[in-house]
């Protein structure tokens, strides 16, 4: 039995956010319900397809029953009120006023379940100026400053790699019922719970961007020891056109690797403050270009220096740590599941069967 084992959670949510959250209580003993239009969830048609399943699909709602309701009609009404009365989360990831239109709004599903725990995951809150602007993860990124310091050399935001709204929302609400839930433990009350992707991506530039915060400039990535402008927190091209990292700026790891390269003389620039390491990052990008990258992820594999290879996804995957560590399980029908990072001592994982449309 998994720790959620008996916890019934009614989740009407599609794409990322939601989803990313609801498995991770599926993958530990929740009943999760999937609330479903006729057409499903979106994200049942991306690509690409593997054993009859979106990848993208399969790994966000494993585990789940899928039901599939007009909300719109009187009977869809009627059943989603019955699944009410025995849930203990409700989830919804509409835009705010669509759950009350619908005549699903937290005060009416309490005084269906009043102890319900109802948790509203959206782009900018329930409430303010840009409640009802439609976003997805990058908008959201955009206003939140972040996109910002996404940039390269040339000060131009790029794309981002990882849609970092959608999942701190996602960690955000699966923390705030966690709590509710121990909550309702001790008091018998349910809760509301306000989440939104804004608030819960805005605490993620803490310690990029302090000065902002204490009301001061916006950092600029070249001079920011964390996003650009410190040798050792840097990504350098290599002889083959691939790239390598450093990933610590320790003095320690600085020392040892500039000992190693007979250029002692730079190891005080590692402290120097951030954009004044011009020096250091230049002999560091010519000397990490006069060698593949394969060939320094053997010179470094004796040295104690934060480094590592960038490595495609493709790469990544086969990382001997990935099989090591049990992270990527392939099922008897050969699809591939992405463990859940939520690990107990004792207890196995497998991944949950994905649901057929409107089935288990």
């Amino acid at each position: 039995m998994g720790k959620l084992s008996g916890i019934t959670v009614v989740d009407l949510t599609q794409f990322l956010p939601g989803p990313m959250m609801t498995v991770m209580m599926a993958d530990h003993g929740a009943r999760v319900i999937k609330i479903e239009p006729k057409a499903g969830d979106p994200a049942r048609q991306m690509l690409p397809m593997e054993a009859g399943h979106s990848v993208w699909f399969a790994n966000l709602n494993r585990g789940k029953e899928s039901v599939v309701l007009d909300l719109k009609s009187e009977g869809g009404k009627a059943a989603l009120l019955d699944l009410c009365r025995e849930a203990d989360v409700f989830v919804e990831g509409f835009r705010p006023g669509v759950m009350q239109r619908l005549g699903f709004d937290y005060d009416r599903v309490k005084a269906i379940k009043p102890d319900i725990i109802y948790c509203s995951i959206s782009a900018f809150g329930q409430e303010g100026a840009l409640a009802r602007h439609p976003a997805h993860d990058m908008a959201v990124q955009a206003l939140a400053g972040f996109l910002s310091v996404n940039d390269g050399p040339d000060g131009m935001p790029v794309v981002p790699g990882a849609p970092s709204a959608d999942m701190a929302a996602g960690l955000t609400a699966l923390s705030a019922v966690l709590m509710a839930l121990v909550g309702r433990d001790r008091t018998g009350e349910g809760a509301y719970i306000d989440c939104a992707m804004f608030d819960s991506l805005l605490p993620w530039c803490a310690h990029t961007a302090g000065s902002a915060i204490a009301g001061g400039e916006s950092p600029v990535s070249s001079r920011q020891r964390s996003l650009g402008g410190a040798g050792f927190y840097q990504v350098y091209r290599t002889a083959d056109g691939k790239h390598i990292s450093l990933g610590g700026r320790e003095i320690k790891f600085a020392r040892n690797l500039l000992t190693a390269l007979d250029r002692e003389d730079l190891i005080d620039h590692a402290g120097r403050e951030a954009g004044e390491q011009g020096e250091l990052i230049a002999f560091l990008r010519e000397t990490f270009a006069t060698r593949s990258r394969d060939e320094w992820v053997a010179w470094f594999a004796d040295r104690d220096v934060a480094f590592a290879p960038v490595l495609n996804f493709r790469e990544a995957f086969d990382e001997p740590h990935i099989a090591e560590r049990g992270i990527l399980i392939e099922t008897e029908e050969g699809a591939h599941h992405i463990a859940s990072p939520i690990r107990f001592a004792g207890e196995a994982f497998a991944p949950g069967k994905v649901p057929e449309l409107g089935g288990k």
